[in-house]
C-alpha cells in the first residue's frame, strides 16, 4: 500500500553508527533486501531506549515545520503563542498533583499522608467569574463579531459618527443577548444535573454507627454502605457483601459500554468477620497502586496486622469497584481509594469542546477578504479626494460608510436557518425520534469524509445466538439440535438405569461417560463425545443463573424453586449466557452457582452437584478461560477450557480440522471458541494449587508469575469440539455501510471488544467487502517491532486493517505520521480493544493529519469522549443508557437513520447555508456599491446615502422573504439523494462554497448595485 510513502527515521543516527556497529539485531526479516532499506533504525533494545522522550514529539514536529517569520505571526502564529503560553502556565500550576500509590486505613481517613482531591463531578464550562468574559471570547473571537464592535464603539466619536447608535448597537446587542441566554441556560442545567448527583446521600460507616453523607463529602479511607441499583459514587475496594457467597454484580454499561453484569468478589478476611462493627476493631490497610486509567487492571493488597501472624491477600480488579458502576444484587461495604479526578469514569473522559462548523470557519474567512477589499476602496476614495484635510477622519468615516459590505445579518440570518434545519431535522418521519442537541452545526452532516464507530450495540444488537457446534467429524446447525437433545436425553438415561441395578435410588447419579476414562483409549462414539462436548459447555463459563421471586432478585439457594419461567442468566460476556442458554435447550440446565460450587439438572431432573476449585478468568492477553471442577458424586477432578482459536490451536492435541473450520465460521460472522478438557489425578491437583497461591501472593511481576503456573497444566489437552455464536447485527445495518461507502464515507470501527469479535463483525456487516483482504496487525511492543510491521502493512493494497489498541500506542508513539499516511488509505479500519481515549485519541489524530471531517457514532458512556472530539457527534439510544446521546450533538434511535440524515438532511442543510451566507454578503454589497458610485459623484464626500432606521429595515424585515425562500430551498429530491449516494461525494470538496462562487457574488452585487444607482440618478436629474 502507498509504496511511495517513505517511513522516515524518528532521528539523525548518523553520531551513533560507530556504537551500534557491531551489535547484532534483535530483529531479522525474511526478505532481507527490503528489511531496512526504507529507514535507517536502529535495531537494538538498549538503543531504543536511550533518550526515548526525544521521540515523542519528532515525527509530528518534522510534519508541522515550516518557516516562520512576521506574516506567519500576523495569519495566526499569534494564536499559537498565546495557547502554548497557556497551556505551558496550566503544566506549571497542575505539576503539583501528581498521582501516587497509596496506603488507605480501614475506616480512617485522617490517616492519609496526602491530601486526595474532592468527590464532586463537575461538568460546567465557565464559572461565576469566567462565564461573561468566557462568552464574550468565543463571541469575539470571530472577526465578524469583532468588526461589528469596533464600528460599534466608534460611534460614540463624534466626529466619526455617522447615524444613529441605536442602529450599530441593537444588532449586536441582540446577537449577544441571545446567544448569552442560550449558553446561560445549557450552563444552569449542566450545573443542576451535576448538583443532583454530588447531593445524592450514602450510608458511612463509623465507629458511632451509620452516618448518611453527601457523595461530595467522601473521603479516600470511609467505609461506604451501596445498596442495590444505586450508583458507587468513588473508586472503592469490595470488602463485604450481604450475599452469602460473598460476591455481587455490578452494571458497568455507563463505564465501559458493555450491558452485562459483572461479577465482583469480597475480600476474604473482612467477609468472614461475624458483624459489620468489626471492620472498626480490627487493625487493618489496603496498599493501592496509583490511579490510572485502564479499567480491566488493578494490583493492591489487603493486609491484616493484628492478627498472627498478620494476614496478606492480593487484590485485583475482581475486588474493586469502580465510580459511575451500579450495584445490581444485595448490599455492598467498600473502602474507598480514589476520589473525584483520580478516579477512573473522570480519568476516562474528556472535557467537550465548543464545536465550530466548517461553514462557519469559511464564511469567517470571505468576512476577512470583504474587509481587505473595504479598506483598499476606502483608501482609493481618499486618494481620489487628494488626502485634503484630516484625510485619516475621512478615512475612518469612508470605512464606517461601507461597513454594509460585511453584514451583521449574517449571523442573525444563518442561526435562524440552523435552527430552522434543527426543526426539520426532528419532525422528519423517516427517522421518529431524532433529536438535534446542537443547533449551530447542521451543515456539518453534509461535508463528513470520516466515520467513526462503536460496534456493540452501535452495529450489533448484543444479543448472542447459538449457531453451530463442531465435533471434528459430524457439524451441527440449527436445524439438526434436536439431534443433540436426543443424545443427552439417551445418555443420562443410560447413566440412571445403571446405576439403579447397583445402588438403588441414589439421587446423584453420574452418566455412563464414567465407565470410558477406566477403559483402553478407543475411537470414541458420536454419542459420548456429543455427551462430554455439552457437559464442557455446562461447567466452562462464569455464568450465575439468578431467579425473581417476589419482584427481588435472590441467588438460587439449594432449597429454591428451580423452574425455568423465572431464571435469568447473568455473566460479563453475552457469549457464555447464549452457551448455557443453550445447553438449557438440549437438556443440561445450570440450576446454582456460588464461588464455591454449581449444579446442573438433567432431562430427567436430577441435580448433579460440582464444586469449584479453580476458575481463570478471560484477558485479552491469554484469549482464554478455565476452571478446574471436582465432580461431588464421583470425586474426579477435570481442568476445561475454552477460548480462541488462536491460544487454543497450540494448547490441544494434534487435529488436522480445527483452523479450517474455525475459518469456516469466521467467513459466516460467527465468533468461535474452542473448548477442551484434561482430566486431573488429586496429586496433578495439590502440587498445581500449592504453586499458584505462592504465585498470587508475589508483589512483583504478578501477572506474569501466575501465567506461568497455570501454562504448566495447558499441555496436550482433549479437543472436545468447537462453538459458533453469532452477534445479530442492528436492522439494515449492511445497506446503511454500503450507502456511506458509495458517498465516499471511509467507515472506522473503534470498539473496546476482542480483536477476533470485531473482525467477525467487520466481515458480517460487510464493512470489509467480499474481495478485500484482512491485515491483521501484529502486537508490537517496541520501536524495532513496530518498523517491521509496518514495512510489512505498507507492501499490502486495498485491505482493511485491524489493530489493537497496545499495537496502535506504540506505532503512534514513534511513527505517528507514517501511521496516520498508510491507515488513512485502507478502505476501512478496525481498532479493537480500544478504551475511551484512545477512541478521542484517534479521532483527533485523523482531524490533525487529513484536516477532514469527522463523525463519531456511539451508543454507551465509553464513547462519550469520542463523540465529543468528533467535528459531529451521533449518540444513538440503546440498551446502554442515554448518556452517549445526551452528550451528542444529534441523537437517533437507530443506525440506519444516519444515511437519511447524511444524504438528506446534510446536503439540504449545507447547499442552504452555503446560498444563505452568500446571498445575505451580496445583499450588503449591493448598497456597498450605491453608497461608493454615490460619493464618488457628489466629489468624494463621506455622507451616508440612506438613514438609519431605512438601513436596519433593509438588513432585515424588508428583505426577509428572499432569505426564507432559500431556507426551504432543495437542490435534488430525498428520494434521489439516497437513490444515487455518489452525489454526496461533491459536497465534501466544498463547492458551494468557495472564492470563485464568492467572486461571482461579488460581481452581480456589483452590477446590480451599478445599474440601480444610475438609474437613480438619470430618472432624478
Amino acid at each position: 500500500m502507498a509504496d511511495n510513502i517513505p517511513l522516515h527515521p524518528v532521528r539523525s543516527l548518523q553520531k551513533r553508527h560507530e556504537y551500534y556497529q557491531g551489535r547484532q539485531s534483535r530483529y531479522q526479516v525474511e526478505d532481507e533486501s527490503l528489511s531496512l532499506d526504507e529507514m535507517p533504525l536502529m535495531m537494538s533494545e538498549e538503543g531504543f531506549e536511550n533518550d526515548e522522550s526525544d521521540y515523542h514529539t519528532l515525527p509530528r514536529a518534522r510534519v508541522t515545520q515550516k518557516k516562520r517569520g512576521l506574516g506567519w505571526f500576523v495569519l495566526g502564529g499569534w494564536k499559537l503563542l498565546c495557547t502554548s503560553c497557556c497551556d505551558w502556565l496550566t503544566n506549571i500550576c497542575r505539576r503539583r498533583q501528581q498521582l501516587k500509590a497509596r496506603t488507605v486505613w480501614l475506616g480512617h481517613p485522617e490517616k492519609c499522608e496526602e491530601k486526595y482531591p474532592r468527590n464532586a463531578i463537575k461538568n460546567q464550562k465557565y464559572n461565576l467569574f469566567t462565564f461573561v468574559p468566557g462568552v464574550l471570547y468565543q463571541q469575539f473571537k470571530f472577526f465578524l463579531n469583532l468588526y461589528f464592535l469596533i464600528v460599534s464603539c466608534s460611534q460614540f466619536v463624534p466626529s466619526l459618527k455617522i447615524g444613529y447608535l441605536y442602529t450599530y448597537w441593537a444588532p449586536l446587542g441582540f446577537v449577544m443577548a441571545v446567544t448569552m441566554i442560550r449558553e446561560a441556560l445549557d450552563e444552569f442545567h449542566r450545573y443542576q444535573r451535576d448538583e443532583e448527583m454530588n447531593s445524592q446521600f450514602y450510608s458511612k460507616l463509623t465507629i458511632r454507627g451509620k452516618v448518611q453523607v453527601k457523595s461530595s463529602d467522601i473521603q479516600v479511607g470511609d467505609l461506604i454502605i451501596v445498596e442495590k441499583n444505586q450508583r458507587i459514587p468513588a473508586d472503592m475496594i469490595f470488602l463485604r457483601t450481604s450475599e452469602k457467597n460473598g460476591s455481587c454484580f455490578i452494571r458497568t454499561d455507563q463505564l465501559d459500554g458493555e450491558t452485562d453484569w459483572k461479577l465482583r468478589i469480597a475480600v476474604c478476611c473482612t467477609q468472614r468477620l461475624p458483624a459489620l462493627g468489626d471492620l472498626f476493631t480490627i487493625s487493618a490497610h489496603v496498599y493501592a497502586q496509583k490511579p490510572q486509567m485502564d479499567i480491566h487492571t488493578f494490583e493492591g493488597t489487603f493486609t491484616r496486622e493484628d492478627s498472627d501472624p498478620s494476614i496478606h491477600e492480593s487484590l485485583g480488579a475482581e475486588n474493586t469497584l469502580w465510580a459511575s458502576t451500579v450495584v445490581a444484587s444485595g448490599t455492598v461495604i467498600g473502602v474507598v481509594i480514589y476520589t473525584g479526578k483520580e478516579t477512573r469514569s473522570v480519568m476516562n473522559t474528556s472535557n467537550p469542546k465548543n464545536k465550530v462548523g466548517l461553514l462557519d470557519l469559511e464564511l469567517n474567512r470571505l468576512t476577512k477578504a470583504l474587509f481587505f477589499a473595504l479598506v483598499v476602496l476606502s483608501v482609493v476614495m481618499v486618494a481620489l479626494q487628494g488626502f485634503v484635510g484630516p484625510w485619516y477622519r475621512y478615512l475612518f468615516r469612508f470605512i464606517l460608510l461601507f461597513s454594509y459590505i460585511i453584514p451583521i445579518s449574517l449571523r442573525v440570518n444563518l442561526d435562524m436557518g440552523k435552527a430552522a434545519y434543527g426543526w426539520m431535522i426532528m419532525r422528519d418521519d423517516n427517522i421518529p425520534g431524532t433529536v438535534v442537541r446542537t443547533s449551530t452545526i447542521p451543515e456539518e452532516l453534509g461535508r463528513l469524509v470520516y466515520l467513526l464507530t462503536d460496534k456493540t450495540g452501535t452495529l450489533t444488537q448484543n444479543e448472542m445466538v447459538f449457531k453451530r457446534l463442531h465435533l471434528g467429524t459430524v457439524s451441527y446447525g440449527t436445524d439438526t439440535m434436536d439431534e443433540i437433545q436426543n443424545h443427552i436425553i439417551g445418555s443420562y438415561a443410560q447413566g440412571n438405569s445403571s446405576h439403579s441395578h447397583t445402588t438403588g435410588s441414589n439421587s446423584s447419579t453420574t452418566p455412563s461417560s464414567k465407565s470410558t476414562l477406566s477403559a483402553p483409549k478407543v475411537r470414541k462414539s458420536v454419542h459420548s463425545r456429543i455427551h462430554e462436548a455439552v457437559k464442557a459447555i455446562a461447567l466452562c463459563h462464569n455464568v450465575t443463573p439468578v431467579y425473581e421471586s417476589r419482584g427481588e432478585t435472590e441467588y438460587a439457594e439449594a432449597d429454591q424453586d428451580f423452574s425455568d419461567e423465572n431464571r435469568t442468566y447473568q455473566a460479563s460476556s453475552p457469549d457464555e449466557v447464549a452457551l448455557v442458554q443453550w445447553t438449557q435447550s438440549v437438556g443440561l440446565t445450570l440450576v446454582s452457582r456460588d464461588l464455591s460450587s454449581m449444579q446442573l439438572k438433567t432431562p430427567g431432573g436430577q441435580i448433579l452437584p460440582f464444586i469449584i476449585l479453580q476458575v481463570f478468568p478471560f484477558t485479552s492477553e491469554s484469549k482464554i478461560m478455565g476452571i478446574i471442577v471436582r465432580d461431588d458424586s464421583s470425586g474426579e477432578i477435570a481442568f476445561y477450557m475454552k477460548g480462541a482459536d488462536v491460544a487454543m490451536s497450540s494448547i490441544v492435541q494434534y487435529n488436522d480440522w480445527l483452523e479450517e473450520e474455525c475459518g469456516n465460521m469466521a467467513r459466516e460472522g460467527l465468533r468461535t471458541l474452542v473448548v477442551a478438557k484434561k482430566s486431573l489425578t488429586e496429586e496433578q491437583y495439590q502440587d498445581f494449587e500449592n504453586r499458584y497461591n505462592q504465585a498470587k501472593l508475589s508483589v512483583h511481576d504478578r501477572s506474569l508469575k501466575v501465567a506461568a503456573v497455570v501454562e504448566s497444566l495447558e499441555r496436550e489437552m482433549e479437543l472436545l469440539c468447537l462453538t459458533g455464536v453469532e452477534d445479530q447485527l442492528q436492522a439494515d445495518v449492511r445497506p446503511t455501510l454500503e450507502m456511506l461507502r458509495n458517498a465516499g464515507i471511509k467507515i472506522w470501527m473503534l470498539t473496546g471488544d476482542k480483536l477476533e469479535t470485531a473482525t467477525c463483525i467487520a466481515k458480517s456487516s460487510h464493512l470489509v467487502s467480499r474481495n478485500q483482504d484482512v491485515h491483521i496487525f501484529r502486537p508490537v511492543t517496541n520501536r524495532g517491532e513496530a518498523h517491521l510491521e509496518l514495512n510489512a502493512f505498507r507492501r499490502k493494497h486495498d485491505c482493511t486493517l485491524v489493530i489493537s489498541g497496545d499495537s496502535l500506542e506504540v506505532c503512534l508513539k514513534y511513527y505517528e505520521h507514517e501511521f496516520v499516511e498508510l491507515a488513512c488509505q485502507c478502505p476501512a479500519v478496525v481498532c479493537c480493544r480500544c478504551s475511551p481515549t484512545q477512541k478521542a485519541q484517534i479521532v483527533k489524530l485523523l482531524q490533525q493529519h487529513t484536516g477532514k471531517r469527522t463523525c463519531a457514532i456511539g451508543d454507551g458512556g465509553n464513547d462519550v469522549s469520542m463523540i465529543q472530539a468528533a467535528d459531529c457527534g451521533i449518540g444513538i439510544v440503546g440498551k446502554e443508557g442515554k448518556q452517549a446521546s445526551l452528550a451528542a450533538d444529534f441523537s437517533i434511535t437507530q443506525f440506519k437513520h444516519i444515511g437519511r440524515l447524511l444524504m438528506v438532511h446534510g446536503r439540504n442543510s449545507y447547499k442552504r447555508s452555503a446560498a444563505l451566507g452568500q446571498f445575505v454578503i451580496h445583499r450588503g454589497l449591493i448598497i456597498s456599491t450605491m453608497q461608493a458610485i454615490f460619493s464618488s459623484v457628489f466629489y468624494f464626500a463621506s455622507v451616508p446615502l440612506y438613514q438609519g432606521f431605512l438601513m436596519v429595515g433593509y438588513a432585515t424585515i424588508y428583505t426577509m422573504f428572499p432569505v426564507f425562500s432559500l431556507v426551504l430551498d432543495q437542490d435534488v429530491k430525498p428520494e434521489t439523494a439516497i437513490l444515487y449516494p455518489e452525489l454526496y461525494k461533491d459536497l465534501t470538496k466544498g463547492r458551494a462554497l468557495s472564492f470563485k462562487t464568492f467572486l461571482i457574488w461579488v460581481l452581480i452585487s456589483i452590477y446590480q448595485g451599478g445599474i440601480l444607482i444610475y438609474g437613480a440618478l438619470v430618472l432624478f436629474e
